[in-house]
């Protein structure tokens, strides 16, 4: 059968849960993102990753400042599907589709619900993670469980991008595989276990600070965590002023700990830590 829905998302997460659907034969017939937005030094107007890929592949898209249960209003959808769209959606816009809203989230709920996921399995050291197809209501992440995929990393830890990609590529695959039972009726979704909801919550610039309380795989995978944005950082005393000192590439050691490979001093190009302690320190 053939359905029509609407696909919801902004960033890389949402670019491969799609293309995971468009594989397995579900091509949506509008997606929703976020409208352009100032990015870099000279804050240029910068679309999302998503809005990028709808145009090369020429699907329709909105990216409407204010989401209204009227932008659907001319056309009947079956179901909607939210992969990382990184705005609220109100009851009125879910109860628009026929079927409901699905949700791809990448944690076993209600485990880690809310806007970084992935960013605290890993600053938890959280290896056994997974995902959730849900379906939503109005209150976060907190809609009945259509299913959960249960992943354990072969290698650990990783960096977010590594996490993001292999849990974004599962979700996919298991929504693809799900669509066609649920809407026959096959699979029945199960309240979530509120009681057991742990929260995350957004990131902010300053989490990239280093804590010297932390111990050096705590630093490792705060780094891992959140490069590249916000990135980890420190501060040094230079001219007396002090400078922000971004760690571009790091790694760990059983026996040496964290080891810093290269850094950015602010307002400066990269450079190699050896290079910064005798060099740019001095």
């Amino acid at each position: 059968m053939k359905y029509s829905f609407v696909f919801f998302g902004s960033d890389e997460f949402s670019i491969i849960v799609l293309e995971e659907l468009i594989q397995a034969g579900y091509t949506p017939a509008l997606c929703i993102t976020q409208p352009d937005k100032p990015k870099g030094r000279k804050l240029t107007l910068t679309p999302t990753p998503l809005k990028e890929f709808c145009i090369k592949h020429a699907i329709p898209f909105e990216t409407p400042e204010t989401l209204k249960s009227s932008l659907f209003s001319h056309t009947e959808y079956d179901f909607f599907v939210v992969a990382s769209y990184g705005k609220i959606i109100s009851q009125k816009v879910i109860d628009v589709p026929k079927y409901g809203c699905f949700n791809v989230h990448p944690s076993l709920l209600p485990q880690y619900r809310g806007a970084s996921p992935i960013e605290t399995a890993i600053l938890n050291d959280t290896k056994d993670t997974g995902i959730t197809i849900m379906l939503m209501d109005a209150q976060m992440d907190h809609g009945p469980i259509i299913t959960q995929v249960t992943h354990t990393f072969k290698t650990w830890p990783k960096d977010k991008k590594e996490v993001h990609d292999e849990l974004a590529h599962i979700g996919g695959k298991t929504l693809s595989q799900i669509v066609e039972p649920f809407l026959k009726g096959d699979i029945i979704p199960k309240k979530q276990d509120h009681t057991q909801a742990t929260f995350t919550r957004m990131i902010l610039k300053e989490d990239g600070k280093i804590k010297l309380e932390d111990t050096d795989y705590q630093t490792y995978l705060k780094y891992l965590a959140l490069t590249p944005w916000p990135g980890l950082f420190f501060f040094i005393e230079k001219n007396n002023a002090q400078v922000r000192v971004k760690i571009e590439s790091a790694r760990f050691d059983t026996d040496k700990g964290f080891i810093i490979d290269t850094v950015i001093p602010e307002g400066k190009n990269s450079m190699n830590w050896e290079s910064f302690r005798n060099g740019y320190l001095r």
